[in-house]
C-alpha cells in the first residue's frame, strides 16, 4: 500500500513540475521580449559609477574618463540622429543626466566634454563667440565629405544638381542630416573641388563633379 502511494505522488508531481517549467520558460520570454524593447543605446558601466559625472583631477584618469565620454556622447548622437547639443539644455539629455544614481554633468563639465570632441573633429562651436550650442560630428567633417560624395556616385547624381532635401531624405546615415553639418561637409567636398554649392529657386543645391 505505502508503494502505491509513492508512486501515486510521483505522478503528481510530474505536472507540478511541467506547470513550474512552462511557468518559468513563459517568464524568460517575456524578459527577453522586455529587453528587445529597451533603448538601442549600450550605456557603458562609468554610467552608473558617479565619480563619471565629475571631471576627475587626475592626468591619467581625466583622459581616460574623458575618452569613455567621447564614445558614449557620439554613440548617442548617432542613435538618435542629434547633430546640435545646447549646453544651456543639458539636464533634458539622459546622456548628461542618470536620474537613475542622481548625477549628472554640470554646465563646465559639459564643455570640456564637447572641447575633448572637438580635438577629434567630431564637434564644434556653432557659434564661434559662444560656447552655449554645439554641432556633433559622429562622423569626422571629412567623413562626412567622402559619404556625401560616394552617395552621389551610388546615386549616378555625379555632373547633376542636387538638392539639400534629397540629400536630407536620402537613406542611412544622411537622413535626417543637419543642414549647417551638411553645409561644412560640402564645403570639404569644395575644397576638393568635387562640388559647388549652389543656389536654387526652390532651395540650396550642390553639383557634384567626377
Amino acid at each position: 500500500f505505502q508503494n502505491i502511494i509513492v508512486i501515486f505522488n510521483k505522478f503528481l508531481l510530474i505536472p507540478f513540475y511541467l506547470i513550474v517549467l512552462n511557468f518559468c520558460t513563459k517568464i524568460t520570454v517575456c524578459l527577453l521580449i522586455s529587453d528587445s524593447n529597451m533603448s538601442e543605446v549600450q550605456w557603458p558601466w562609468q554610467y552608473s559609477f558617479p565619480p563619471f559625472f565629475t571631471i576627475q583631477p587626475n592626468v591619467e584618469t581625466r583622459k581616460k574618463q574623458l575618452d569613455a565620454w567621447r564614445t558614449l556622447l557620439l554613440d548617442y548622437c548617432r542613435t538618435h540622429k542629434i547633430c546640435i547639443i545646447d549646453v544651456r539644455e543639458g539636464d533634458h539629455l539622459p546622456v548628461f543626466n542618470n536620474t537613475a544614481i542622481s548625477r549628472k554633468l554640470s554646465p563646465e563639465a559639459i564643455i570640456t566634454v564637447l572641447e575633448t570632441l572637438q580635438f577629434t573633429g567630431n564637434a564644434g562651436p556653432v557659434d564661434k563667440s559662444s560656447k552655449a550650442r554645439w554641432y556633433i560630428y559622429w562622423h569626422t567633417l571629412e567623413e562626412w565629405a567622402t559619404i556625401i560624395y560616394k552617395w552621389a556616385q551610388d546615386n549616378a547624381m555625379l555632373n547633376t544638381v542636387c538638392t539639400f532635401y534629397e540629400l536630407t531624405n536620402a537613406s542611412g546615415d544622411l537622413n535626417g542630416i543637419d543642414e549647417g553639418v551638411l553645409v561644412k561637409a560640402l564645403k570639404v567636398l569644395e575644397r576638393r573641388k568635387l562640388a559647388e554649392i549652389l543656389t536654387l529657386d526652390s532651395g540650396s543645391g550642390v553639383k557634384f563633379f567626377s
